[in-house]
């Protein structure tokens, strides 16, 4: 068990891409009855297009309904490019229809270069996606709501049903400016690609803008996606793919070499302040339920409270 001052240790199982992609379907059924019968608290689906795998919203949806306790995550889902009035509707009745159990994440750009064409925004990024936060929250926790923003304009809209308990509203980013906007906006930070030095800087950026706000967020409220190369993977190619996202540092310092390893990388994390942890497989898994048997074995234990 890693014990952490900031509150419960958990860790999801998150998503890369199919082994196949004629049967993805049949792939992620396997998962959510596999995940069903497992002891793992949650899944989280990212929004990568390119990569096979199942969209964000349609997948937590599709996951909430097959399972009955599983939380399902979106991390993180690109916000500016979207409708936040429609997708805010969207998350209201999701909520709704699985209580307690949906937990969006939010970005402000698509990871891959090539998936960035599929999210056109009429204005400048970060203003974007402070004005999608603002109405998005506003319309989910309103009765109604008028909105005569730079890029959206409501009268007096209601989202009806919407869920009897808020949302959480989480937020990816790594940049100094994105995390500053996690503590103006946000209810909790899912980093990726970011060392265990980096994520234990960068919760002290958001708790000091949070202060300079004059708000908080939740202590147990930090995370980060690791990537983990189990057993049988092909190291060098987990390494090359996370040195092409950050060639300017140590590619072991974002990717775990087997359970041993990913477990280090989650208590050194643990170590600068982050308590939850989405855990990604650096290549398509043959065989869900070993997977996930393999995973509750090696990682369960570290889980607190």
């Amino acid at each position: 068990m890693v014990v952490s001052p900031h509150g419960k240790v958990r860790i999801g199982v998150g998503l890369l891409g199919a082994r196949s992609l004629p049967d993805l379907g049949t792939e992620f059924d396997e998962l959510l009855d596999a995940l069903d019968k497992s002891a793992v608290d949650s899944l989280w689906l990212a929004d990568l297009p390119s990569t096979g795998v199942i969209e964000a919203t349609v997948g937590s949806t599709w996951a909430a309904a097959r399972t009955r306790r599983l939380k399902v995550g979106t991390g993180l889902t690109v916000l500016p490019g979207r409708n936040p009035m429609l997708l805010a509707a969207e998350l209201a009745s999701l909520a709704v229809l699985a209580p307690k159990r949906i937990l969006p994440v939010f970005g402000i750009r698509a990871a891959s270069p090539h998936d960035r064409q599929l999210y056109p925004v009429p204005g400048r990024l970060a203003a974007v996606f402070e004005e999608s936060i603002t109405v998005l929250r506003r319309l989910l926790t309103e009765d109604s709501v008028t909105h005569h923003g730079e890029f959206f304009t409501l009268d007096d809209a209601t989202i009806v049903p919407r869920p009897a308990q808020p949302l959480d509203l989480w937020f990816g980013g790594r940049a100094d400016a994105g995390l500053r906007r996690v503590g103006r906006l946000a209810d909790g930070w899912l980093a990726s690609f970011l060392t265990p030095a980096e994520t234990a800087r960068g919760r002290g950026i958001i708790e000091q803008a949070a202060r300079d706000a004059g708000r908080t967020i939740d202590d147990d409220h930090y995370g980060t996606n690791v990537w983990v190369a189990v057993p049988g993977t092909d190291i060098d190619a987990a390494l090359a793919r996370a040195a092409l996202q950050r060639p300017d540092i140590d590619p072991r310092e974002l990717v775990g070499i087997g359970w041993d390893g990913i477990a280090e990388l989650i208590r050194r994390h643990v170590e600068g302040g982050l308590t939850k942890f989405v855990v990604r497989p650096s290549a398509p898994i043959a065989d869900w339920a070993g997977y996930l048997d393999e995973f509750t074995a090696e990682l369960g234990p570290l889980e607190s409270g």
